[in-house]
């Protein structure tokens, strides 16, 4: 019996954790989760899992109001209440589905503490890929991939050398603009941007596979949980995510990972590995419904925030932390329709240009980046608008 800490129960991929665990009631039981502000959705949750122990919310208030309700439960609040549930409640794996930059002192908490990360938060590894690096190397605990992509390169990888591999292959829908020009995009709608082909997402990843961001935050993470350099990992644009990515290896042999659009398939495997369990509740994929696969190349002139993470995971140091932020509060300011979708490029971009650049961050100079980068974004969306 695995006992998983959830993080982020709330959200599309702690709801479909939940259900893979509800499914598997044999193999893992969740002791512990986090909702931050989503305290409706949390009434369902609770009653749902009966081993759970400790429940982080992001609000004193709601943590004293809940303690009320639920007096055999241990309420907590903030990242300091979340820091505390990783690190006091008894768990093997910890589930990080957290969105954005505030993923990343949990992941290095719960790897601190020895123990193992099943991790949806790019952005972990996007702003903190070096000290997430350094905490595994000083500690036992384990990285397992839960973006489709890099489930889809973990289990390609099985059996085979990693000395072998010749290159990463990062397969990319294209987003819901796909199949516009930039000229096109000018006055897009947020309702257009977030009508994704493939997959149904969060607002701000599904608006990050529109710009691409998302994809090249993918390569950053590709480039820590597998250890090679960025000119060994590529990406291609292929419409019907079935194949969700390839590892090429030295003579030439390419394994795919293919199947449906399900996310409960990678967090399923993340959460049993090295075992393969039953997929209940979902349909197999038919290789008929797909009787043509397209590929094709990416232009970074049309995609310019996939070329910018290229350069900025070659740099390293504090760029991560300040693009992602830039981007977290630009995409946030374009969901509440204050600023066009073009925008999101240059205020990223700008944003990576002005920013004071730190070799080697600490965690607290990470943050401190974060944060700039946000002001900076919001500063210049104020300016424009003045």
């Amino acid at each position: 019996m695995k006992r998983i800490v959830l993080a982020g129960a709330s959200g599309s991929i702690g709801q479909q954790t939940i259900d893979v665990v509800l499914h598997h009631r044999d193999a893992f039981t969740i002791v512990a989760v986090s909702v931050g502000h989503n305290i409706a959705a949390l009434h369902g949750i609770i009653a749902q899992l009966s081993d759970l122990r400790m429940v982080c919310v992001a609000e004193q208030s709601d943590a004293q109001m809940l303690q009320q309700t639920y007096p055999s439960l241990v309420f907590c609040w903030g990242e300091e209440g979340l820091l505390q549930m990783i690190s006091s409640v008894d768990h093997d794996l910890f589930v990080n589905a957290l969105v954005g930059f505030r993923g990343l002192h949990p992941t290095l908490c719960a790897i601190e503490h020895d123990k193992d990360v099943a991790l949806a938060n790019k952005e972990s590894l996007v702003s903190g890929g070096e000290l997430v690096k350094a905490a595994l190397a000083a500690h036992s605990g384990r990285l397992y991939p839960i973006d489709s992509e890099h489930s889809a390169i973990f289990q390609c990888l099985q059996g085979n050398d990693p000395k072998a591999v010749r290159r990463l292959i990062i397969t990319a829908s294209g987003g819901s603009f796909r199949d516009r020009s930039r000229k096109e995009l000018t006055d897009v709608s947020v309702e257009e941007a977030l009508a994704h082909p493939n997959w149904k997402m969060g607002g701000r990843i599904t608006i990050d596979s529109a710009t691409m961001m998302n994809k090249g935050f993918e390569v950053i993470e590709a480039h820590y949980l597998f250890d090679l350099p960025f000119d060994q990992i590529d990406v291609v644009v292929h419409r019907e995510s079935v194949i969700h990515s390839m590892v090429e290896y030295c003579d030439h042999a390419i394994i795919a990972q293919m199947g449906t659009a399900d996310m409960r398939l990678p967090i399923q495997y993340a959460l049993s590995y090295p075992k393969r369990l039953e997929m209940k509740n979902a349909r197999p994929f038919d290789f008929l419904d797909y009787p043509s696969l397209h590929f094709a190349p990416v232009c970074f002139e049309r995609y310019p925030l996939l070329k910018l993470a290229y350069a900025v995971g070659e740099k390293k140091g504090n760029l991560g932390a300040v693009m992602n932020g830039a981007d977290e509060c630009a995409v946030e300011l374009f969901l509440q329709k204050k600023i066009r979708f073009l925008d999101i490029e240059e205020l990223v971009e700008a944003a990576v240009a002005a920013a004071d650049y730190i070799e080697h961050p600490t965690l607290a100079e990470l943050k401190e980046s974060d944060a700039w980068a946000r002001a900076f974004v919001r500063a210049r969306q104020e300016g424009a608008c003045e």
